[in-house]
């Protein structure tokens, strides 16, 4: 499988992420709804703003896509109405870069939960740093800032690691991802059974 991207690597890239940028935009009127709950509730829903690299990743499977996917992504919420405004396109970009480094980390050979999970943590860890520099968590105490850095790792983890994951294995049951990767000598063993 070569490793540059192909204009159709590019281009599922990008309907994977608008799709997700959708789902960022109807996903912050719950995290505002969550947030009520308090001790840092929205922190545990706050790994689906990451979500994009990680499927983008594992369907694709080639560098660039994680950074690409992110970003489109919160273009996309940007472009859907977003409530954060122009500052959704920082953090996507931060958040891209965080996961896209991981899979670089690995050389683009590992496509497994522990991964993916991993690439989550980055992008809460990148996510957190754009927080502290525009202001939003300076102020917390340190027992609050390390509650909520848990939990965002934590959430980050359950959505944009094992929750991708899970959702690109069913894709991969269905056979949809062989549209976009090349086949294997494996494939055409399964067509002679």
């Amino acid at each position: 499988m070569g490793r540059a991207l192909k204009l159709t690597d590019i281009l599922v890239t990008i309907i994977i992420a608008l799709i997700f940028g959708l789902v960022y935009k109807l996903w912050g009127p719950l995290y505002g709804f969550v947030s009520v709950f308090g001790l840092h509730a929205e922190q545990l829903i706050y790994g689906m703003w990451f979500i994009a690299a990680t499927v983008a990743y594992l369907i694709i499977r080639k560098p660039g896509v994680a950074l690409l996917a992110e970003v489109a992504a919160a273009h996309g919420e940007f472009i859907f109405g977003g409530e954060w405004g122009v500052t959704t396109l920082i953090f996507g970009l931060g958040q891209g870069l965080a996961a896209e480094l991981v899979f670089a980390a690995v050389r683009y050979k590992k496509f497994d939960m522990f991964t993916v999970s991993l690439a989550a943590i980055a992008s809460a860890g990148a996510s957190i740093l754009i927080d502290f520099y525009y202001g939003y968590i300076g102020d917390l105490a340190l027992w609050n800032l390390l509650l909520l850095i848990g939990i965002r790792c934590v959430g980050a983890v359950l959505i944009a690691g094992i929750f991708a994951y899970f959702i690109v294995q069913a894709l991969e049951k269905t056979k949809v991802t062989n549209l976009i990767r090349p086949v294997s000598s494996n494939d055409y063993k399964d067509l002679d059974k």
